[in-house]
């Protein structure tokens, strides 16, 4: 399984700059052209004010301007700036680990990308201590992943817990995720752990393991099963922008014979990928892209099904052909996971 970097932690000085501009960002995610031109000017003044800084000698500066550059997907322009202060600047050094591991910017270097993540994990300086769990979740993946470093699950699992610092809101909460999925997909299966990791990112506001934990309530994997936590924990993720969420409901809504809520529901879901892509969805949502694309799958085939046999919404066998094409392109393991129940006579 892909997984994400953990972004950048951060620091008391520069945590105003970031959640302007990420709310910028996801304000241009939803809103049209004019509010686009509106936010390129919002930039365009921050750097000036950065340029301004940098000239008066503010240390800070050149980092913001790098992290503005970041934000924006100007990802050459950030690489040239981290790496020109790399040596003065822990979360420089941080941003490069991630660049270099994911070829933003650059063409991709998992080696030199482990290589940054392992100064920040091993410096004995205070200013890094805040990036220590973030870098320790991406050792992990690399580990998991077998990217610059040999594949091995249970170096992973060894720096996912220490990253998740047992659910301490200020650590990794990605961390905290990912070993409930970790626990939940390893064979064998631990259930009861990922449980409780999915709880305590659910807690810490992750919202990939509300989703998850709404799953295993309604399935009593790990805990006993509750329909009611399950429905609360799934449309309060779905709300939020978990699609793998959205279609789970779809589903819920099907098998329970909800069709009308069944079909204006997969309709809406079915459609995201027409304006925007999976790898925007997941970097607006911080979920990963996989179940995104599982969650867009599973609400094709729905619509399909109910299209195909007139539940819900009048029957058209042509537009029902296009939902299950859709489907099968998205996620072929899901497409074909749902026929065979179609094929049984289960759904």
């Amino acid at each position: 399984m892909k997984l994400i970097s953990e972004k950048l932690p951060m620091g008391l000085q520069d945590a105003t700059l970031h959640c302007a501009t990420k709310t910028e960002k996801l304000n241009q995610w939803k809103k049209d052209k004019e509010d686009y031109y509106n936010h390129t000017k919002l930039v365009e003044k921050a750097l000036q004010l950065l340029k301004e800084r940098i000239r008066k000698g503010d240390p800070l500066a050149r980092f913001l301007r790098g992290q503005l550059y970041f934000e924006e997907g100007w990802y050459e322009e950030a690489l040239d700036q981290f790496e020109e202060i790399q040596e003065n600047d822990h979360q420089a050094v941080y941003q490069l680990g991630v660049m270099y591991y994911d070829g933003l910017g650059t063409k991709a270097n998992p080696e030199k990308g482990v290589e940054y993540m392992k100064k920040i994990l091993e410096s004995p300086c205070p200013k890094a201590r805040h990036l220590k769990y973030a870098a320790a979740y991406n050792l992990g993946r690399a580990f998991h992943e077998g990217q610059g470093v040999p594949h091995d699950d249970e170096e992973a699992e060894r720096l996912w817990i220490f990253a998740a610092d047992n659910g301490n809101p200020k650590a990794s909460v990605k961390a905290q995720s990912i070993l409930g999925l970790y626990y939940s997909t390893k064979e064998p299966k631990e259930l009861e752990k990922a449980f409780f990791w999915h709880s305590e990112a659910c807690g810490n506001g992750n919202l990939e393991s509300q989703g998850a934990l709404g799953l295993m309530y309604l399935y009593g994997q790990g805990i006993r099963q509750d329909t009611d936590a399950a429905l609360q924990c799934l449309r309060q993720a779905a709300d939020r922008g978990n699609v793998y969420a959205q279609g789970s409901l779809v589903e819920y809504y099907y098998k329970r014979k909800f069709f009308t809520k069944c079909v204006a529901f997969s309709k809406r879901i079915s459609e995201y990928d027409i304006c925007h892509d999976v790898p925007t969805i997941a970097q607006m949502t911080d979920c990963l892209p996989e179940y995104i694309t599982k969650g867009l799958a599973m609400a094709s085939f729905y619509y399909a099904r109910c299209l195909q046999l007139g539940l819900g919404i009048t029957k058209d066998e042509a537009e029902a052909r296009k939902y299950y094409s859709k489907a099968c392109r998205l996620c072929p393991a899901i497409a074909d996971e749902l026929y065979s129940l179609v094929i049984s006579q289960k759904i």
